[in-house]
C-alpha cells in the first residue's frame, strides 16, 4: 500500500486546544498535512499550522536532547499513527504515516489574545468540552459532532503538556 507522510500539531493555550471542522472527512481535526519534499517533520509542522491557522508556534520537546552537537536532533512526535484513508475518485486508497506533534502559540500564551482565521471552522476547544465529550457545532447547520476519540485524547494531552510548560 502506498503510504504518504504527514504531520499533526495540537496548537493549545489557555486550557484549550485549536481545532477546525474538516469538511471533506465532516470530523474535527487539528491543523495539518503532508510534509514537502526536502522539509523535516518540525517544519512541516510550523508551516501546516501557520498555513492553517495564521498562528506562529513552537514545537514542544518530548525529550531532552542528547549532550552531543552534531548531528543536529529533532523533536520526536508524541505519537506516529497509521491512517486508513479511503480511495476517491481522484486518489487511490493509501495510509498517511502521521507525525504527532504539540505545539504552543509563539509569544502569547492566552488563547482568548489570539484572532482565528476569519472561517467558522476553527475553534477553541476547552479541556472540559473534551473531557466530557461534548459533541461541537459544525456551524454548517448540521447537528453538534463528536469529536473522534483519538483527537479528543491527544488534544487533552497537548493542553495538560502545554500547561506544564508554563509551571
Amino acid at each position: 500500500m502506498r503510504r504518504h507522510m504527514t504531520v499533526t500539531t495540537f496548537i493549545s493555550a489557555g486550557g484549550c486546544t485549536l481545532l477546525h471542522w474538516h469538511e471533506k472527512n465532516r470530523m474535527w481535526l487539528p491543523a495539518g498535512g503532508h510534509i514537502e519534499p526536502d522539509e523535516d517533520p518540525i517544519q512541516a509542522a510550523v508551516r501546516e499550522a501557520l498555513e492553517e491557522t495564521g498562528l506562529p508556534i513552537v514545537i514542544l520537546p518530548t525529550s531532552a536532547p542528547y549532550s552531543y552537537k552534531e548531528p543536529p536532533q529533532l523533536t520526536s512526535p508524541v505519537t506516529i499513527m497509521v491512517e486508513e484513508i479511503p480511495a476517491t475518485p481522484s486518489e487511490k486508497a493509501h495510509q498517511h504515516l502521521d507525525m504527532i506533534y504539540f505545539g504552543q502559540l509563539d509569544g502569547q500564551s492566552d488563547a482568548g489574545e489570539v484572532s482565528l482565521p476569519s472561517t467558522n471552522s476553527w475553534r477553541w476547544v476547552s479541556a472540559e468540552t473534551l473531557r466530557n465529550n461534548e459533541g461541537l457545532a459544525s456551524g454548517d447547520g448540521m447537528p453538534s459532532v463528536a469529536v473522534a476519540e483519538d483527537v479528543r485524547v491527544l488534544g487533552l494531552a497537548a493542553i495538560d503538556r502545554v500547561a506544564g510548560e508554563g509551571a
